[in-house]
């Protein structure tokens, strides 16, 4: 009994799904029926009378093509969870020139109004997304759409054959062919929509030019977020080096020369500033060693990033373990950045996140490696423009890497990093 209302349900939501379908790829044909039949209604005696309906057809097909493909690009994100980019190109700003003109990347106009949209009419016809648009709206009503409108017609003649009406009459023969119809539309409506999803994916997927457009550009905003970043950086360690060693190693000098001066007059103060060029000598050394850490720390290129994990989990005020299969030895560029990653995770987890433990796992599979930080901390972490998860995953996004957060509030947070490498 349990089964069969299972299939009654299944039945019921594919048949539903089915109708949607349907409707959603049957407009533009509906476009065609109805330019033909004006067309006859007309009289089409003469070729130049069908001009008319042909320009009907054309309009009309440009005019539902991009609505149509978004409606299907929702149906199957909805009903399979597959998400399919629509890839359109974005639209450049509108800029007022001192002339008075403006200009929209294309062209220049007397007024704003005017020059958005020449850009909108130049973007849409010269997009690849709307020939791909225009190609589905006509593929689709042949493919998905037949098959999606099986179980709701095989539904309507079960109906007509039951009732009595239709061509089959009231007899044996209608109870037959309505038994018959309705045997069709339940076996099918679990299955008929599902063509949708194969027909989307084949055909409303972004081309190679589109990918290799949406490639450049992420290239294009990933250089110019490196280049900031190593400027910052190279902004940082000259910083750290003039208010730090520097101010330091100038003390150090003007204390040894006035040691040198006083040696034969004062000794007891010579030997005293002596002992504070050693202290300042010692204190320079160390802000060298924290400043070469910070820029490349030597356990990292001398025992892998494993071991630099580890050392870096014993002095974080927390209670840090961490796992993995085996030393990993990567390219130092993303060895770098998993490293200084996992560092700013775990200072996220002290400062923000108020934990008292965390894990650290390293993981290296066929594509890349994986590595995942949890703490115990309040959580409500996300990666909010300008923020530090936020460079993080642009900073991973150089090497392909991405970077998934999950963070409920009240704990625990976890976070995904993986970077392809062979």
């Amino acid at each position: 009994m349990g089964r069969v209302r299972s299939w009654v349900v299944r039945a019921g939501a594919g048949l539903w799904r089915a109708a949607v379908v349907a409707a959603v790829c049957m407009p533009v044909p509906a476009v065609w029926a109805g330019a033909v039949g004006l067309a006859v209604w007309c009289g089409a005696e003469h070729p130049w009378s069908w001009i008319g309906p042909a320009v009907i057809v054309c309009a009309g097909t440009l005019a539902l093509a991009q609505s149509v493909c978004r409606a299907v690009r929702a149906l199957v994100a909805r009903w399979t969870g597959t998400a399919i980019p629509g890839g359109y190109r974005e639209a450049g700003p509108v800029m007022q020139l001192s002339t008075g003109y403006w200009w929209n990347g294309f062209s220049y106009e007397r007024s704003r109004r005017d020059a958005v949209m020449d850009q909108r009419m130049r973007l849409w016809w010269s997009d690849p997304a709307t020939w791909r648009d225009l190609r589905f709206a006509v593929i689709a009503p042949f493919t998905a759409g037949l098959a999606a409108a099986l179980p709701p017609a095989a539904l309507a003649v079960a109906a007509l054959g039951l009732t009595g009406v239709g061509p089959a009459g009231s007899g044996t023969v209608g109870r037959l062919v309505g038994a018959a119809a309705s045997a069709v539309a339940v076996g099918c409506s679990p299955y008929a929509w599902r063509a949708l999803h194969r027909v989307a994916v084949r055909f409303l997927g972004p081309s190679a030019a589109m990918v290799l457009a949406e490639r450049v550009d992420e290239l294009t905003s990933q250089r110019a977020d490196a280049t900031v970043a190593q400027a910052a950086e190279i902004r940082r360690i000259e910083r750290d080096l003039h208010d730090g060693a520097q101010a330091r190693l100038v003390a150090l000098g003007l204390s040894l020369a006035t040691a040198e001066a006083l040696m034969d007059r004062d000794p007891e103060q010579a030997r005293t500033l002596m002992r504070e060029a050693r202290a300042g000598a010692a204190a320079s050394l160390t802000e060298l060693r924290e400043l070469i850490r910070g820029i490349s720390p030597p356990v990292l290129s001398e025992r892998g990033l494993v071991d630099a994990v580890r050392a870096l989990a014993l002095d974080v005020p927390l209670d840090v373990a961490v796992r993995a299969a085996g030393p990993l030895r990567l390219d130092p560029p993303i060895e770098s950045a998993v490293y200084f990653g996992v560092a700013e995770l775990l200072t996220n987890a002290v400062k923000h996140a108020g934990a008292n433990r965390a894990h650290v796992s390293l993981v290296r599979d066929e594509t890349g490696i994986v590595v995942e930080v949890e703490d115990d901390g309040r959580g409500g972490a996300g990666a909010r423009p300008g923020g530090g998860l936020a460079g993080l995953r642009r900073r991973l996004a150089v090497f392909d890497g991405t970077l998934t957060v999950t963070s409920p509030h009240g704990g625990p947070t976890r976070v995904r990093m993986a970077v392809p490498c062979e």
